[in-house]
């Protein structure tokens, strides 16, 4: 489905981007990863393709403009194209309001919004050249509903940006046929927790957020991955400014107490 297409993936390294990743390299693309720790890239792009002809890493903040410019710089050398970008790139850690930081508040705008903002401003040029091209954005539930249980004040305004930031591109660029669409996921289950909880609590701790899902489970990464590789594939080709729940139906209603 997507043979000799080029897809960068921000956030590459682990959880939903390296599923999303091994998706695209099985489906015949060609893929740039980026993610903070090149350890973990290199380790990531040596299990998907031990090959290293259809993979590529480039290591840094994703909030930096200067790392999207390198992403688009390596995938033009490497593989002469960007076609597909997934911007998944984020960081997650509940904390009350009254307990935020500057720092906290700039780390979510900028591996978040800012990560995204750029990314995609150093990817739709090549896209333009090209006659078309998707982006799909990662964005959250949490940019949709508040959840009293992980407050995350700071984490949801960046996603939420991210949702307007989807919607806008989508309509600038449909002249361009270049399609922009989100994605808006619960509770999946990454590394992503065992940043702010230790293994054995995130095996103790993420059970109890099954039943908060009206379909009884938490997410997985290739629950997130499928409806990626749809709005990133030709069958959404009149698919455009969607951001779309994968969310086991927390945001169609609530469950019976």
């Amino acid at each position: 489905m997507f043979d000799n297409k080029v897809v960068l993936i921000t956030g590459g390294g682990t959880g939903i981007g390296k599923a999303a990743a091994k998706e695209f390299l099985a489906q015949g693309a060609k893929v740039v990863l980026n993610g903070r720790r090149r350890q973990v890239l290199d380790k990531t792009a040596s299990e998907l393709d031990p090959s290293g002809k259809r993979i590529a890493i480039v290591a840094g903040d994703i909030g930096l403009i200067e790392t999207s410019k390198q992403m688009v710089a390596q995938a033009l050398e490497g593989f002469g194209s960007v076609d597909i970008l997934i911007n998944n790139a984020g960081i997650f850690k509940p904390t009350p309001f009254l307990a935020h930081t500057e720092d906290d508040f700039n780390a979510y705008i900028n591996a978040v919004l800012r990560g995204t903002f750029f990314t995609s401003q150093a990817a739709i040029p090549e896209m333009q050249t090209r006659g078309g091209g998707a982006i799909v954005n990662v964005g959250s539930m949490w940019a949709i509903q508040a959840i009293a249980a992980t407050p995350s004040s700071a984490y949801s305004a960046a996603k939420a940006g991210v949702h307007a930031l989807t919607r806008n591109l989508a309509i600038e660029f449909a002249k361009d046929n270049i399609r922009v669409n989100a994605v808006a996921p619960a509770v999946v289950e990454t590394p992503v927790y065992d940043t702010f909880m230790s293994p054995e609590e995130a095996r103790r701790v993420l059970p109890t957020f099954n039943s908060f899902h009206p379909l009884g489970r938490n997410g997985q990464p290739q629950d997130v991955v499928e409806a990626i590789l749809y709005l990133a594939s030709d069958r959404a080709s009149w698919v455009t400014g969607v951001v779309l729940p994968i969310d086991g139906g927390v945001t169609a209603g609530r469950n019976a107490a």
